[in-house]
């Protein structure tokens, strides 16, 4: 199956320009476009300038640093930018890039214009993306998450942070230059705003744009979480069988009846929805959750084909070369008659878009397909996202943030077989140190 990119055939490079005051979720939409377009294997990478500023000598500036008339903070910010653009531009033609993304504010049309000559001088598509945003709760939102995750802050006393970086908006909105639809009409761009309460989009050309374009739109950046499980332990599973629709073990069950009062323990009372997928055991365990429930067909688990209801020692014995294949290249390895990873990652598509629509989801469904939805929001590679733990009877928080995903695993404390298969080895049992939970 060819690898699932868009952007080779055309021999396309686009540099997505983010635009916009801070605390306007820009870092947010960055890091979001990056996970999404790698993992759909699109090569996809995120230059943040203030990172460049920090390595530059800039690590903890006031905001007086920012001010325009700053002849000393306006060489080191330009210094930064030049080299976050000379690292995108190496990195497009030496590591064959598809989709570089230059997050900084990029406020003024002369910073812009010096950006797109760059862009065109190498043959790289710019798309400017701006969020703009004069919602107010949604702002002071950000503010707060930047406090917390911003290195420019760590270790700062939160009120003095709060202050400072209110400045230092100020000193941004004295020079701030919006996208404009008559001066800026013959650039590819896309304005958001209010996240994505109105968009405006022009001169969107191509298949991968488009796609793009499409991602951003389903985003949010309010605070929320999204709950993971596995089903409970099934029969199949005690009978080390993979695939098939089997219904819960005692403990399974057990489980399922468990999952309300973790679930209540880590959202409190916050209002959720369950998504489940149409194989038995999904429905089983979610059957005792007082919260609306749907089904996704997308979300059944990896088709093992000819292998459906077999044992890996059953695989390794009748399929030795296909069994061995698969622990060469499990991402890429499909069963006969089956999937491979890379099929459930193109048939989640739709889920994960979704989901980025949503608050606050619970998705009880399986091992492959929570590894896949895992890699998206934890930055898991391809090739390591087949191999990751998800523990049976374990429920995984996972809090979006700007610059990360933070993960809580809590254990309903209900003993369960492990359906974790160590590369090499047809045995199954707890992974080993090096293919512990990725964090």
């Amino acid at each position: 199956m060819p690898v699932y990119t868009v952007s080779n055939v055309q021999n396309l490079k686009i540099c997505v320009v983010m635009v916009g005051l801070p605390a306007r979720g820009k870092s947010f939409i960055s890091q979001k476009i990056v996970r999404y377009l790698s993992w759909l294997s699109i090569k996809a990478r995120c230059f943040n300038v203030g990172n460049y500023r920090r390595q530059a000598g800039a690590a903890k500036p006031s905001a007086e640093f920012f001010a325009s008339d700053n002849a000393m903070g306006m060489k080191v910010r330009r210094q930064a930018v030049e080299q976050a653009v000379a690292d995108m531009n190496r990195w497009f033609f030496e590591e064959d890039g598809i989709v570089g993304i230059l997050d900084a504010t990029n406020t003024t049309h002369e910073r812009r214009d010096w950006i797109l000559k760059m862009c065109r001088e190498n043959g790289i598509e710019p798309m400017f993306l701006e969020s703009w945003c004069n919602d107010q709760d949604i702002i002071l939102r950000n503010i707060l998450e930047m406090k917390a995750t911003s290195p420019d802050y760590e270790g700062c006393d939160p009120e003095d942070a709060r202050r400072d970086f209110l400045e230092r908006i100020a000193k941004y909105e004295d020079v701030y230059e919006p996208l404009d639809e008559t001066r800026d009409q013959d650039l590819t761009f896309v304005r958001l705003i209010n996240v994505a309460q109105q968009v405006i989009i022009n001169r969107i050309e191509t298949y991968l744009e488009s796609r793009i374009v499409f991602y951003v739109m389903n985003l949010h950046i309010k605070p929320r979480v999204i709950w993971l499980s596995r089903h409970g332990e099934s029969v199949y599973n005690l009978e080390k069988k993979i695939g098939g629709d089997s219904h819960l073990s005692p403990r399974g069950l057990e489980y399922a009846r468990k999952l309300p009062e973790l679930v209540r323990e880590s959202a409190g009372n916050v209002d959720l929805t369950v998504w489940t997928s149409t194989l038995v055991r999904t429905g089983e365990t979610a059957q005792f959750l007082p919260y609306k429930q749907l089904q996704w067909k997308a979300l059944d688990e990896l088709d093992a084909g000819v292998c459906d209801g077999m044992t890996y020692e059953e695989i390794e014995e009748k399929y030795p070369e296909d069994f061995k294949a698969r622990d060469e290249d499990k991402y890429e390895y499909r069963y006969r008659g089956g999937e491979s990873y890379r099929d459930v990652v193109i048939r989640l598509e739709p889920i994960i878009m979704e989901l980025e629509r949503q608050e606050n989801i619970l998705i009880i469904t399986h091992q492959a397909v929570l590894r896949c939805i895992y890699a998206y929001f934890m930055n898991v590679p391809q090739e390591e996202s087949p191999w990751v733990s998800i523990p049976l009877h374990t429920l995984i928080k996972l809090e979006p943030r700007a610059y990360s995903t933070k993960v809580t695993r809590v254990k309903a404390n209900i003993e369960a077989v492990s359906t974790y298969k160590e590369k090499g080895t047809s045995r199954v049992g707890e992974p080993s140190q090096d293919r512990r939970p990725l964090q």
